[in-house]
């Protein structure tokens, strides 16, 4: 068997930097907020910037905010049919073939209100390999982008995904 000399592979190079297709959220409603908020807060009253229109718009904000870790996707309905990660059961995975989440950082920008749109998008960003205790290890960041319907940033995200 030979050894693998990089795990990086030309459909990587092709993507490196590159926006991927883009995702648009259906509008947001005030009560999505609220529903979000109860049960982020679950057992506690959520804070009235959320639900009250009257208390929130005496705040720097001037009216009803989303909680900056409300997702407007999470009631999509998927149209497309998610590949499974890694090796299925029973089957010996290839080098690369072993996934793991290594964890992901969120910057906040503006925050989301009703009425907003949201569009995501998704590019490769860079990736480093290095030698670990089970060989070659690829440690690939992936960056998200989500805009409002101004083009103002919501949230970057940058996701580690590992394979070995």
């Amino acid at each position: 068997m030979s050894e693998v000399t990089t795990l990086v592979t030309p459909d990587m190079e092709e993507r490196k930097g590159v926006w991927g297709g883009e995702t648009t959220s259906y509008p947001i409603s005030q009560s999505d907020i609220r529903k979000w908020a109860i049960a982020i807060y679950w057992g506690e009253t959520p804070p009235r910037l959320f639900w009250d229109e009257e208390y929130a718009k005496t705040t720097k904000w001037g009216g009803i905010v989303a909680p900056e870790d409300f997702n407007p996707f999470a009631w999509t309905i998927r149209t497309t049919q998610m590949a499974p990660a890694g090796a299925q059961p029973g089957q010996k995975p290839e080098k690369g073939g072993n996934i793991l989440n290594g964890g992901m950082v969120d910057t906040f920008g503006v925050r989301m209100r009703p009425g907003d749109v949201i569009t995501a998008r998704m590019r490769l960003s860079h990736w480093e390999e290095r030698e670990g205790r089970h060989g070659l290890m690829l440690y690939s960041y992936s960056h998200l982008q989500w805009t409002n319907q101004n083009g103002e940033v919501v949230k970057d995200r940058m996701s580690t995904l590992i394979r070995y």
